[in-house]
């Protein structure tokens, strides 16, 4: 008999006018500042590499820019000098050796750039930037043109397959497209049809500049989600344009940099955006690919199969499993290690001048220096905790042939992550849970729930190495009738261990007290469409009949049935919550539900009238049916010390050595390194 395929169109070939890709999964550009590294072109053969073993149809790198005047930020990635090419051939080489394609995104800033020589279509400054751009005359217009036929045509020479040209999320060309950016009365702007040539020039010379079998694949906006932005109507003329203009794909970007609207945050349900994908391909004959919030195979077939695309573009789920594809096409899709889109190492990296790498998947980034390897010697290891730095140590070290005993005084693994996964939002950690636990089955880990390890379990030699990730406790703080009955610990209301009133004060506004508050705002209704949910919650429009796709009245939601009020010691402005590209996407949900912030706040005591509080000298009485404490954390070390008091060497790793947020990026981090150390 026959094995029925998995997912029969996602790893079905595409037909293009010249060849094939061997399935439908391209790995989607993202900036990594890889090539910034001393040997920075070694990291990238090798990070391109591993996702091209995992299988993946096509790559698309990194944007480079085509001029210095495109750059993202000084010395930030470019393609536009001959002497260049020799260290592009290392990366594609690496690339086909392993069985893949590989296409150069050629990417111009615009008034996105982060350099003095920053330029725009007109001299308009972008909210997410403190530089206003120099406005290009039609002389440089002409140029810039054919700087991208440059770009293009070395990276032929370099061995790419072809090129992506961003003309998406708010970059140079979609200035010139939106009539948000482009201000111009001359051949360059004004009706739809001159502010549509720019890009149609680009991709005309980019064709005559190379081959007929040069994959040419155009990333066009598909819906903005900007004030101002191009009416759905004006995407679909220029999708048809480009086509005709001579590209061989069409690929889908979701909304601008500056936008409103959270786009691949975590609360972004999966799948959210194809229906942009859907209205393109109806329109155009191209092969069409979505993107955004497609973590899983099964996403990725569902739209195949439901004819909102042909192809699935997968950046960060490539980043936290390069090998998706073939685990998928093995039959395996639960091994596959799930991007939970949480943006920690990745985008906040990015944005704040660090390398990028990934929570779930250390090793993504760093290819080149860490490698799992079998243990030269197999040791008998005990991994004291199971939250995230217990189960990635003891994982890795299972995998590279120790015999690991993993206690946990739960019953279940997975510490923190447990509580992360019940806020709003935050549900992918289940995917992290459940990858940590097949992992561990495969690697014969020796699991022992409902088990609190104790110094007399560990001494006497039965292990040769002993690793500590016992975590974190809630911070006590002191407080009069802390012990009242409507005080509640954050692990107590998030993992329903106590019930919460109508009236609700949180002490603190970390991480924490601001997941908390998500968690009690959102009225949840499994009948729901999610998806609809969403865009509904943050007035998307569908139809995309207003300029933007956005709802002119904005977003629909309604408060929601709690009061709730977050506390926080320090006068001024609310503390934000953590996440670069994402704490903002939650205070504003948090805004729209009511929810109240109080800053610079004294707590005197509770009692049954509720939290006495002092703000600016002045006394009063915060009603509250619950009062929530989310002061921090403290590490559990106990069993460390009574260790370290018997002469007994052990490891100290995550919350347990250092306390803070739910700081699961460190700890993975640290329970993974130590692994392959050992």
């Amino acid at each position: 008999m026959t094995q029925k395929t998995p997912f029969p169109l996602m790893l079905s070939p595409l037909p293009l006018k010249h060849g094939r890709l061997k399935n439908r999964i391209i790995m989607g550009a993202m900036h990594t500042r890889l090539e910034a590294l001393p040997d920075g072109v070694q990291h990238l053969a090798d990070f391109y590499g591993e996702r091209a073993r995992g299988g993946v149809g096509l790559i698309v790198t990194g944007g480079y820019a085509p001029n210095s005047e495109g750059l993202l930020e000084p010395n930030g990635p470019i393609l536009n000098e001959p002497d260049q090419v020799e260290d592009h051939r290392i990366v594609t080489r690496a690339v086909h050796e392993a069985g893949s394609k590989i296409v150069l995104q050629i990417l111009h800033a615009g008034r996105y750039g982060a350099t003095l020589k920053t330029v725009a279509p007109s001299p308009i400054r972008a909210p997410i930037s403190p530089l206003t751009p120099r406005e290009l005359d039609s002389e440089e217009i002409e140029q810039t043109i054919r700087d991208y036929a440059q770009c293009a045509s070395l990276a032929r020479q370099a061995g790419y397959d072809g090129v992506e040209i961003m003309g998406s999320e708010g970059y140079l060309i979609n200035q010139f497209t939106a009539p948000r950016t482009n201000r111009r009365e001359d051949q360059w702007g004004g009706s739809p049809e001159k502010r549509q040539r720019f890009p149609l020039e680009i991709v005309k010379a980019i064709r005559a500049a190379t081959c007929d079998d040069f994959i040419l694949i155009y990333r066009i906006s598909s819906i903005e989600l900007v004030e101002n932005g191009a009416s759905g109507a004006e995407i679909i003329d220029l999708a048809r344009n480009i086509e005709k203009a001579g590209a061989d794909i069409l690929s889908t970007g979701i909304g601008w940099h500056e936008a409103r609207i959270p786009t691949i945050a975590c609360m972004v349900p999966r799948g959210t955006w194809s229906f942009a994908a859907k209205r393109l391909k109806e329109a155009v004959t191209l092969p069409v690919v979505a993107a955004n919030r497609l973590n899983t195979p099964q996403t990725v077939e569902k739209l195949l199969q439901e004819g909102a695309c042909d192809l699935g573009y997968l950046a960060r789920p490539l980043l936290s499993d390069p090998h998706f594809v073939n685990k998928a096409a093995k039959g395996r899709a639960d091994d596959i290690n799930v991007c939970i889109a949480c943006n920690q190492a990745c985008l906040d990296y990015i944005f704040t001048g660090k390398t990028a790498t990934c929570l779930v998947n250390p090793r993504a980034g760093h290819e080149t220096e860490l490698k799992i390897t079998p243990a030269p010697v197999r040791k008998r290891i005990a991994v004291v905790g199971s939250g995230a730095a217990g189960l990635a140590a003891a994982s890795i070290a299972g995998v590279r042939g120790h015999r690991v005993t993993l206690f946990e005084a739960g019953e279940e693994p997975g510490g923190q992550l447990l509580l992360a996964a019940n806020v709003p939002g935050k549900d992918e950690f289940r995917e992290t849970l459940r990858y940590f636990t097949r992992k561990l089955a495969a690697a014969n880990v020796d699991i022992r729930t409902s088990t609190t390890a104790d110094a007399a379990m560990l001494r006497g030699g039965k292990y040769d190495e002993i690793i500590i990730a016992t975590g974190v406790a809630p911070r006590r703080i002191d407080l009069k009738g802390l012990d009242h009955p409507c005080v509640a610990t954050y692990p107590q209301i998030l993992s329903g261990a106590k019930s919460c009133g109508e009236r609700v004060a949180i002490i603190g506004t970390g991480g924490i007290g601001y997941d908390v508050a998500d968690f009690l705002s959102t009225d949840t209704d499994e009948n729901s469409d999610s998806v609809r949910a969403f865009l509904n919650d943050w007035g998307v429009d569908r139809g995309l009949d207003t300029p933007g796709g956005l709802l002119p009245e904005g977003p629909s939601t309604a408060p929601c049935h709690r009061r709730i009020t977050l506390l926080q010691r320090t006068s001024g402005k609310p503390r934000k919550p953590p996440g670069a590209t994402t704490g903002w996407a939650l205070r504003k949900r948090l805004q729209r539900r009511g929810v109240n912030i109080l800053t610079g706040v004294s707590y005197e005591r509770i009692s049954d009238d509720g939290l006495h509080i002092r703000i600016e000298g002045k006394q009063s009485v915060l009603p509250a049916d619950t009062i929530i404490i989310c002061a921090g954390q403290q590490s559990r070390t106990g069993l460390y010390e009574e260790l370290s008091m018997l002469g007994i060497h052990s490891h100290l790793i995550g919350g347990a050595k250092q306390a803070g947020e739910l700081d699961a990026l460190r700890a993975i981090s640290e329970g993974y390194r130590l692994a392959l150390a050992l």
